[in-house]
């Protein structure tokens, strides 16, 4: 029996705590929340083994070494900053040396392995540059260049992205006309690489190589709230995943 295609997705997971007030009295609700949903399901649908790391899990159990990385063939980092897989949980309240897993995912593409990075407001730089990629070894392995300062483009108005690349594997087959997005990030594509689809006058889907591996940059959202309704309802959806992450790890 063939060995299913094994991918793992880190992030796409947040916390809200909030403060009620009401006249004199307040209090306070604490709500976690994944939007992971339709990318899973996505891929899950495709024949893929999806093992899902949330940012708070990613913290701690996100492996430290390429060769631990080498049981996937393909990584995802979605909304989830530099910080939580740099340092360590051990570092910061222990003082612990321990590996730098940036590296360990450079070393892991650069044998073969595969990785995508989703946009959001803690990808590539993010809100305020908290997502910190930028001048990272993460930065070296992805096709596109990440701005060093607050690399949104929001665009509440939605904004329709456009294929330019039409015979690339990974939009082969899809809808000519993909919905609106509500905002991306804006990173700029490394000479070599492959802008497949753009959003605005600025790449969307960007594919390139990294030494024996691949790597992809998709600059919006894989899920609420950049990629709305329409988008994750899209028809063109569940193709589009399964072929950027088939792409990504070799398999198309």
């Amino acid at each position: 029996m063939a060995r299913s295609p094994r991918i793992l997705i880190v992030g796409e997971s947040w916390t809200v705590h909030s403060i009620h007030q009401k006249g004199f009295d307040s209090f306070t609700t604490t709500e976690y929340a994944e939007g992971v949903g339709w990318l899973r399901a996505a891929l899950e649908t495709g024949g893929w083994r999806v093992d899902y790391q949330p940012a708070h899990v990613a913290a701690r159990e996100f492996p430290s070494s390429a060769k631990a990385l080498a049981v996937y063939d393909c990584a995802l980092l979605s909304d989830v900053g530099a910080n939580t897989l740099l340092i360590h949980p051990d570092t910061f309240s222990r003082f612990k040396a321990f590996p730098n897993r940036l590296d360990a995912v450079r070393d892991y593409v650069a044998k073969g392995g595969g990785l995508i990075m989703v946009g959001g407001y803690l990808s590539f730089q993010g809100i305020e540059a908290k997502a910190r990629y930028h001048g990272t070894t993460i930065e070296d392995v992805l096709p596109v260049m990440i701005e060093a300062g607050d690399d949104r483009r929001e665009t509440p108005q939605g904004v329709m992205p456009k294929v330019l690349l039409h015979d690339h594997p990974i939009v082969v087959g899809l809808p000519p006309h993909w919905p609106d997005l509500l905002g991306y990030n804006h990173v700029t594509a490394k000479v070599g690489a492959a802008v497949i689809a753009e959003v605005g006058a600025d790449p969307l889907l960007v594919a390139g190589a990294f030494q024996r591996g691949r790597a992809v940059a998709f600059a919006s959202d894989c899920g609420p709230h950049w990629a709305p309704p329409a988008f994750i309802e899209w028809t063109g959806y569940e193709l589009l995943w399964r072929q950027i992450v088939a792409w990504a790890s070799g398999n198309l």
